[in-house]
């Protein structure tokens, strides 16, 4: 059983990352950097705990909105944030759009490795499944939010703040209402709950739109890409 659930808790992690490298088309990143990216992430679970016994200590609330955001969405992602900048910005392998998403969401998915075997093994089979669809993917979705801007800000000439506390923040708010949204349609009897649910799909569905979106969108920035041949001016002048 208890191999079963391992793998339950790994496998989601593992082709996630896979998907991630091969979108990674012109110019793979070293796959050591990528281990220390996703050791990272599990580094940042102590941060993380560290972080919310902080936010604890100060304010406590036991609404859905304090769980979402307080204690699950604004310290994961800053415990993220915090090793993807010390890791990955001054490296010289992050030359390209396209490296900020990739590094972002290795250091997601370490993160949500460790976070998936705590509750996988306590939670069981189900839980595993759950998990596999939704809260992992999730990681990953919300590591594309801030990958995307990450690069942003490394190649902006200006606005470089902004666009780090764009992706900074971006995660938050789709980490706290992908959370609040699943928690509370869970306590809302009947059926209401049923399309706060609902509501929770399309917004996972959102998500997942604007992630693909994301990832397009560094792939096609890429200096490593070879010119579209059609799209190159040869001089209209040249005589040949």
């Amino acid at each position: 059983m208890s191999i079963i659930l391992l793998a339950l808790s790994v496998l989601p992690v593992i082709i996630l990352m896979v998907y991630i490298y091969r979108q990674d088309k012109y110019e793979k990143e070293p796959i050591g950097l990528l281990i220390r990216a996703f050791i990272g992430g599990m580094v940042a679970i102590p941060l993380d705990l560290l972080l919310v016994s902080l936010i604890n200590g100060i304010f406590y609330s036991e609404t859905v909105f304090y769980s979402a955001f307080l204690e699950a969405g604004f310290p994961e992602e800053l415990s993220k944030f915090v090793i993807l900048f010390l890791t990955i910005w001054w490296n010289r392998n992050f030359n390209e759009y396209m490296d900020g998403i990739v590094y972002a969401t290795f250091v997601g998915l370490g993160f949500a490795c460790v976070e998936n075997i705590l509750y996988v093994f306590e939670g069981g089979i189900a839980t595993g499944i759950v998990r596999a669809l939704l809260s992992v993917p999730g990681h990953f979705l919300f590591a594309v939010i801030m990958g995307y801007f990450f690069s942003l800000a490394k190649f902006s000439k200006n606005n470089t703040f902004g666009y780090l506390m764009t992706g900074l923040f971006g995660a938050v708010l789709a980490h706290g209402l992908f959370d609040w949204l699943l928690m509370i349609s869970d306590q809302i009897p009947d059926a209401l709950g049923y399309i706060i649910f609902g509501l929770f799909l399309w917004g996972d569905v959102k998500l997942w739109k604007i992630g693909m979106k994301y990832i397009r969108s560094h792939q096609e920035n890429s200096q490593f890409k070879d010119p579209d041949p059609n799209q190159i001016d040869w001089g209209a002048g040249d005589k040949f």
